[in-house]
């Protein structure tokens, strides 16, 4: 009796996933290469200039020296805290994209800064408050309020991109101006604030990365949670609930991550916008649409951005320095209008 062969499967899709598999790996170490090189030249490189020889003898043989002391106690814990807020706008934009499956979304462009920096400026200016650990708790119920407010503006489920981005936009600014107006009628707040609101690294030291460093680990740490969740929900909230998707929660950690990430990142050096943005559009080129791979390659070179604007702004304006956040705004005005005019957003 004959009895028939099963049809012989091709291993060249196995082999093929494996490839892109291994080549995001060797990307990914890449990224870790590329950041590395920028936190070092953060380090050495600052409005003032210095041989390498006295960086190196500031982080490794300190002596209270005025050399070490920039190196060391501004450069270093700049170049911390540089890492940890780039991470954390990274990290948020990716998942704000993905959750409101919104191309155009980002912390800023979406109102979230705003709201978090609108927050904290009326703890400053009414309530008194004065440390970076009241800043955060502000910080994060005007992020988190400002989230839920414009999704609603937005269409809530019928929400289109262009919707939501003009919400958070209106949003922006409303709060931008109630915050210009604070300033205006409390110069005490002014004099505090006048640099925080353009989005500044210049004011960090050790106790700011210490305060804002385990609400943002714990933050990323519940985004990358939701790298399968956010894959699923791609393909739709019927095929999510298919495949096992459990989708309130998601959508609960997801806001709940992006609250904790732009709350502390916005606490500690104040709204930096395009970031979010930026990022998760470039690494999608890379990666493909895997949420897991977008979110590694998010969290790596996010910071890389944001430590590059903070060089370019000490140097190009020596011996003074322009602020990161007006760096990643020259920058990132330009690419928001490229993506907005792009055929396919232009059909949204």
């Amino acid at each position: 009796m004959l009895v028939e062969s099963p049809p012989e499967v091709s291993a060249a899709p196995v082999v093929a996933s494996r490839a892109r598999q291994g080549a995001r790996a060797v990307g990914l170490l890449a990224a870790l290469a590329v950041l590395a090189a920028v936190a070092v030249a953060s380090i050495a490189v600052g409005a003032r200039q210095m041989p390498l020889d006295q960086v190196w003898h500031g982080l490794f043989h300190y002596a209270g020296t005025p050399g070490d002391v920039v190196v060391r106690d501004l450069r270093v814990p700049r170049t911390l805290l540089g890492v940890l807020v780039g991470l954390g706008l990274g990290l948020s934009g990716a998942v704000m994209q993905a959750l409101t499956r919104n191309p155009l979304a980002e912390p800023g462009i979406l109102g979230v800064n705003a709201g978090a920096a609108a927050a904290v400026v009326s703890a400053i200016s009414f309530l008194g408050a004065s440390t970076l650990g009241e800043f955060v708790w502000w910080a994060f119920l005007g992020a988190g309020v400002v989230s839920v407010v414009v999704y609603v503006l937005g269409g809530s489920r019928s929400a289109t991109p262009v919707r939501l981005a003009l919400a958070g936009t209106a949003a922006s600014a409303a709060l931008v101006g109630y915050i210009n107006s604070v300033q205006l009628m409390d110069s005490k707040a002014l004099d505090k604030l006048r640099f925080w609101t353009v989005g500044s690294l210049a004011s960090a030291n050790m106790d700011t990365v210490r305060q804002v460093a385990p609400f943002l680990l714990v933050g990323a740490v519940m985004a990358f949670s939701l790298g399968r969740p956010l894959n699923a929900m791609a393909m739709g909230d019927d095929t999510a609930r298919a495949l096992g998707a459990n989708l309130t929660w998601t959508r609960i950690g997801a806001m709940a991550a992006i609250t904790l990430l732009c709350g502390a990142a916005t606490a500690a050096c104040g709204p930096i916008t395009f970031i979010g943005l930026m990022v998760p559009h470039l690494v999608r080129l890379i990666t493909g649409p895997d949420m897991r791979w977008v979110l590694a390659y998010s969290a790596v070179l996010s910071p890389v951005l944001l430590l590059g604007a903070d060089v370019i702004g000490r140097v190009v304006t020596r011996p003074a320095e322009l602020q990161v956040g007006i760096v990643t705004a020259l920058v990132g005005g330009p690419v928001f209008i490229y993506l907005v005019r792009r055929k396919r957003m232009a059909q949204l």
